[in-house]
């Protein structure tokens, strides 16, 4: 079984999200809507298939990285969430929470032995995809945001 196939995002703290997008779009030219930003890829052995990762700071009071104290949580693409997950528990992994589906793809969360939270994602990018888009190529006005990247359809 494939475990990890790629990054999926990279999710962080943050006293101002706001203004720290703003600051890398201008200093660094990220675009991000209210949510973050999407970085597109293609996989080298399946060049047909578009791919994307994430980035996203959360507001500073966000409890979506708990129980982890830490500032920051990775997403790591797999491409059989519920196998995985109970391949983890039988091997002693730490399993947080229930798996979670929405129209872009199913999350299971873990804690490496460091207690920093990972989330596993089984991606459907074509939502996702599609749905940035939507806002402008993802450099729509921002509006404060910093949390979890939202169902389709919802800002």
């Amino acid at each position: 079984m494939k475990r990890v196939t790629g990054i999926g995002g990279l999710f962080f703290k943050s006293k101002d999200p706001a203004a720290l997008k703003r600051w890398y779009t201008e200093h660094l030219g990220i675009g991000h809507d209210k949510y973050g930003s999407v970085f597109t890829w293609r996989d080298a052995l399946e060049p047909h298939e578009e791919r994307l990762t994430v980035w996203s700071p959360f507001r500073d009071d966000t409890t979506y990285f708990g129980p982890s104290a830490k500032d920051f949580m990775f997403n790591y693409r797999v491409e059989d969430l519920k196998g995985l997950l109970e391949l983890l528990k039988q091997e002693g992994v730490t399993v947080v929470g229930e798996v979670e589906e929405y129209e872009y793809g199913r999350f299971g969360w873990i804690m490496d032995p460091e207690g920093n939270k990972i989330e596993l994602w089984e991606p459907v990018d074509g939502p996702l995809l599609e749905n940035w888009r939507k806002r402008d190529g993802g450099e729509s006005a921002d509006s404060g945001g910093g949390g979890q990247y939202p169902p389709v359809g919802q800002s």
